[in-house]
């Protein structure tokens, strides 16, 4: 396989198992033998009830979790792929950094730091001018309708909404490869969830690879190319949307009203 034609990520029976001390050494499984590819600039959705296993799974490839079992083989321009399972935190960090993204339904930011500050720093911290960054970051609060009267105020006094849209704000300013999502637009109406999907359909024409958790079949419909379903910690299906079932029963449809 060369690089040209490599997946971006190559997850390999990845799993993580828990051992509860405090319930005399009982094991658990979030997930295990886990396997997929996603090729770059693909959009890939994981779907499933609650429980299944799937936020852990982005976890772990994020390091945020570390995995106990299998690879997740990520490629980066000409150089040899990196097993995130398994790599130092050191180099852990410097993708973190230039390359992968993450962003979840929940918001942590230091509590006396404007939002503005919060979605420059990613780019300062890749190199970026600070007046360079804060036009860029600037940019995005209003490419997400973030209303600038909030840009000098501290992101912990904001809505549930607002915070997620500084989430997503901080992850896309730097322009990351790979972004993995854990619920990012939970707690948005129709009209932001909207607007999340244009920055994202746009951040993927500038290359964005996506991996996410989501639970809205419509908004899955309409950006994701393939999705995969989990199961009681397992893959059950995967494939293409439209070709793989999607368990609506297990999952909102809150973003209907707008497609």
């Amino acid at each position: 396989m060369t690089e040209s034609n490599a997946p971006l990520l190559s997850v390999r029976g990845l799993g993580k198992r828990i051992t509860l001390h405090i319930l005399g050494g009982a094991r658990v499984e979030p997930f295990s033998g886990v396997s997929f590819d996603v090729a770059p600039g693909e959009f890939v959705a994981i779907v499933g009830p609650s429980g299944s296993g799937k936020s852990s799974v982005v976890k772990a490839i994020h390091r945020t979790y570390l995995p106990t079992a299998g690879q997740a083989w990520y490629m980066s321009p000409g150089a040899t792929p990196v097993d995130l399972a398994s790599a130092n935190d050191r180099t852990i960090i410097d993708l973190r950094r230039r390359e992968i993204g993450f962003v979840t339904q929940f918001l942590k930011v230091e509590p006396r730091v404007p939002a503005i500050d919060v979605v420059t720093r990613p780019l300062v911290l890749k190199g970026a001018a600070p007046e360079s960054a804060r036009e860029r970051a600037a940019e995005v609060l209003r490419q997400l309708d973030v209303p600038e009267h909030l840009w000098h105020s501290y992101p912990t006094l904001f809505s549930g909404g607002e915070q997620q849209r500084i989430n997503i704000a901080r992850a896309l300013v730097a322009g990351p490869r790979l972004l993995l999502a854990d619920e990012p637009t939970s707690a948005l109406d129709s009209m932001n969830t909207g607007r999340v999907v244009d920055a994202l359909i746009e951040a993927r024409r500038q290359g964005l690879t996506l991996l996410g958790v989501f639970h809205d079949v419509a908004l899955i419909e309409r950006i994701a190319d393939r999705v995969i379903v989990m199961n009681h910690g397992t893959i059950e299906a995967q494939g293409r949307v439209g070709d793989v079932e999607i368990p609506r029963h297990e999952l909102h449809q809150e973003f209907a009203a707008r497609v």
